[in-house]
């Protein structure tokens, strides 16, 4: 089965389902050298982990990381790192009872399509849970991107119709919804929490500020730094969207207003503006990466819903079970660790740009 690695000088391999023994990631291509400990890897997966607010699924996983490979005394091998977190609170018997219903929203029709067999148990492969892998993965890279001070905040921009007028990213961890914004926190969690009382769901923008990376990152033509991005941003189950600097709004823009004029300052070239995102003929400019991201609403909804079963007959599906009523503020992890690995495996293919 392609498709489970990402990554070219950083490649990144995950693997598990929902609701098997466990699931983990192996790593390699990381440099000797740099120092990683379980706690810095167990810190990200906290963020991430499932049951810690009431605006996140019931679901309750300590998602405690082993190291199994390439770590000595807290430093890299430079041999392949496995990481592996175990699965300890599946409710298998939740899906036994649609495992042959076609769950709208969901990718059960297309990987029987595609595979011919499917793990019903809460996705399988398909699962949010597989993402526990990709941010355990990011937490090792952002050791590579810590020596080049690059920072990188991903925020609830937007749930439903709330929207954060301020950016503060101090308030970021200090909320439920992930928001820089505390005034529309408050409204975003309210949002959240009435679509659960009704047994629906809501989505959201995520946005993404990317500081201090250094200018000359991505490659022409077909690894230009948004296709990049796109490619792992776009792999998160639930994003449907994504836009760089002034994205869609630049199409009613004229090339006056888009352009960002160069100046000079201290020895240092610069921009009056960014409308571009950091980014221009798919090479980072030295100036912020700006992102959005669309993010859909959790596909699991208690609402009662009108579909068909294998055989083609019409059936009519409420989902029980524990499912996040809004995704947005537990995909803001993941979607660190994406851009995370993107950067770093960019890093390390610049060694060799020059000589």
């Amino acid at each position: 089965m392609a498709g489970n690695t990402f990554g070219d000088a950083l490649r990144v391999t995950t693997f598990g389902e929902s609701h098997g023994a466990a699931l983990g990631c192996v790593i390699d291509g990381v440099p000797a050298g740099i120092g990683v400990t379980v706690k810095e890897i167990q810190k990200e997966l906290d963020r991430r982990r499932p049951g810690t607010s009431k605006v996140s699924t019931a679901r309750k996983e300590t998602d405690r990381v082993e190291i199994l490979s390439g770590v000595f005394e807290n430093q890299t091998l430079g041999t392949p790192l496995a990481l592996l977190i175990r699965n300890e609170n599946q409710r298998s018997q939740d899906y036994s009872k649609i495992k042959n219903i076609f769950r709208p929203g969901h990718a059960d029709f297309t990987w029987l399509a595609k595979f011919g067999i499917r793990d019903f148990r809460g996705g399988g492969r398909s699962s949010g849970r597989e993402t526990v892998a990709r941010v355990a993965a990011g937490a090792v890279a952002q050791k590579i991107l810590e020596k080049e001070k690059i920072q990188i905040f991903a925020h609830a921009e937007s749930i439903g119709c709330v929207e954060a007028e301020k950016f503060d990213p101090r308030e970021i961890e200090k909320n439920p919804v992930r928001c820089a914004d505390s005034s529309a926190a408050q409204e975003m969690e309210k949002v959240i929490l009435a679509a659960q009382r009704r047994g629906d769901s809501v989505g959201g923008v995520i946005g993404i500020i990317i500081r201090n990376v250094p200018a000359g990152l991505g490659n022409p033509v077909f690894d230009k730094i948004e296709a990049l991005l796109s490619h792992a941003l776009l792999s998160i189950g639930g994003v449907k969207g994504i836009e760089f600097g002034a994205g869609f709004a630049a199409a009613k823009l004229f090339g006056s207003e888009m352009n960002d004029e160069f100046v000079s300052k201290n020895s240092r070239i610069s921009k009056r503006t960014n409308r571009a995102g950091g980014i221009l003929g798919g090479i980072t400019d030295g100036d912020e990466i700006l992102i959005r991201l669309a993010v859909k609403p959790t596909a699991s909804i208690a609402l009662p819903q009108t579909t068909v079963d294998a055989r083609g007959k019409i059936q009519k599906i409420a989902i029980s079970g524990r499912h996040d009523p809004c995704i947005v503020p537990r995909v803001i992890p993941v979607a660190e660790a994406m851009v995370r690995l993107t950067l770093a495996d960019l890093l390390l293919r610049a060694r060799s740009d020059r000589i």
